[in-house]
């Protein structure tokens, strides 16, 4: 849009419509020639009179609704528009969408309470001790990387068989004995709470409208994963190609999982280092590189049982199969570190500032990582782990393949 246009007008709105709007959310969706919104939320408004007293010109979201967008905005450029949201918009929801697309100083922004705001309030949590995360067109997985004793979680559901959803997850994650409770329709007349266990939930859906909010309690035996990196090793399912935990724990405080960041590991096996990179920043993103099509599904599978189902799995051999990936953050590689023309592709891949963390536990692969070392600088590491094993009757140090580790800086 050109600049002096009307910004456009971003109104959160609630279960109770009109009636729970602010004076300022009646002034912007009042002053709007065109008004955009879901059906629900259309309705939910009501008859609104338009500036010049006429009725305001209504137009439901196309389906799909994010391609369609730009044309959209680019067909009202010049009128005054209000665009209806659910609760905050800022807060996972339509703001947040719109601002990329037109800038957030395009946008006049009114928010109404939250449905988490609500949630919190009904159940008499603390916000800033809850976590909250959104399973509407994410996978539901995502819910395990949160599940510890006693955290509270809110979960925002795509539909009325949402709770159930979540009952189910809970139950083979070995979460039954958690609390659950439906919020369902927070904040206007037909508002509802309805709570219940994880194992035996048994009660039908609802309105479309709910969100869950999750006490969460471990079965007896289920073992909670902490976030920080160096799950157990059979928190994998594996066949024995797997970064090993105290590696795999100095390998992650070396890749340095930050914000936003792309992590490619090149020869993932397992999966592990793609999984907690994931879980300690889960804003991070990442697609593991595993030539083997059963190692490939076995990622998959692993990051949906752990609660990071984002990861991208590209079946294929290095260095051929990197063409065309999105340029990388960083870059771990575990296996194949000495197979031609791996390492050379990866650092070429990096841009300034990326990193470079290759683990080798062979000869061949060793020689590889020191003439990168000699050619790049970094800093070469050599990992030896003991582990207290018997011996007869007795008990002994085992000792572990060591690992020689290379790290290195693009400038």
């Amino acid at each position: 849009m050109t600049h002096g246009e009307p910004p456009v007008a971003v109104v959160g709105i609630g279960a109770d419509g009109w009636d729970g709007l602010s004076p300022a959310a009646r002034r912007a969706v009042g002053g709007a020639e065109v008004l955009l919104g879901s059906r629900r939320q259309l309705e939910l408004i009501g008859a609104v009179p338009g500036p010049a007293g006429g009725p305001v010109e209504r137009i439901e979201w196309p389906s799909p609704m994010l391609p369609a967008l730009p044309g959209l905005f680019e067909s009202l450029r010049g009128r005054r528009v209000c665009a209806l949201a659910s609760g905050d918009p800022m807060f996972h929801g339509l703001g947040a969408t719109l601002g990329r697309l037109l800038g957030p100083d395009r946008l006049h922004v009114v928010p109404h309470p939250s449905s988490v705001a609500l949630a919190c309030a009904r159940l008499g949590w603390p916000a800033h001790e809850v976590a909250v995360l959104s399973a509407v067109a994410r996978p539901l997985d995502q819910v395990a990387r949160l599940l510890a004793p006693g955290r509270r979680v809110l979960v925002l559901v795509a539909d009325a068989g949402g709770p159930a959803a979540v009952a189910r997850l809970l139950v083979e994650r070995g979460w039954g004995p958690s609390t659950l409770t439906a919020l369902e329709q927070l904040g206007g007349p037909r508002e509802r709470l309805v709570a219940g266990h994880a194992e035996g939930w048994a009660h039908p859906p609802g309105e479309p409208l709910v969100l869950v909010g999750v006490v969460c309690r471990s079965a007896p035996g289920t073992v909670a994963l902490a976030g920080v990196p160096g799950l157990p090793d059979d928190a994998y399912e594996h066949d024995g190609q797997l970064t090993k935990r105290e590696v795999r724990a100095i390998t992650l405080a070396r890749l340095a999982p930050l914000p936003g960041q792309l992590l490619w590991d090149v020869g993932a096996g397992a999966g592990s280092v793609t999984v907690e990179w994931l879980r300690a920043e889960p804003t991070a993103r990442a697609i593991a590189v595993e030539r083997a099509p059963e190692r490939a599904a076995r990622i998959a599978r692993n990051a949906a049982r752990l609660g990071v189902p984002s990861v991208r799995v590209v079946t294929g051999a290095a260095p051929a199969v990197l063409d065309g990936l999105e340029p990388p953050d960083t870059v771990f590689v575990g296996g194949g570190v000495g197979a031609p023309g791996v390492l050379a592709a990866c650092w070429a891949a990096l841009g300034p500032g990326g990193r470079l963390v290759a683990n080798a536990v062979t000869l061949e692969g060793e020689a590889t990582l020191g003439e990168h070392y000699r050619r790049h600088g970094g800093s070469l590491t050599r990992i030896d782990i003991q582990r207290a094993a018997p011996v007869g009757g007795l008990t002994g140090w085992r000792p572990a393949m060591p690992v020689t580790q290379w790290v290195a800086d693009r400038c």
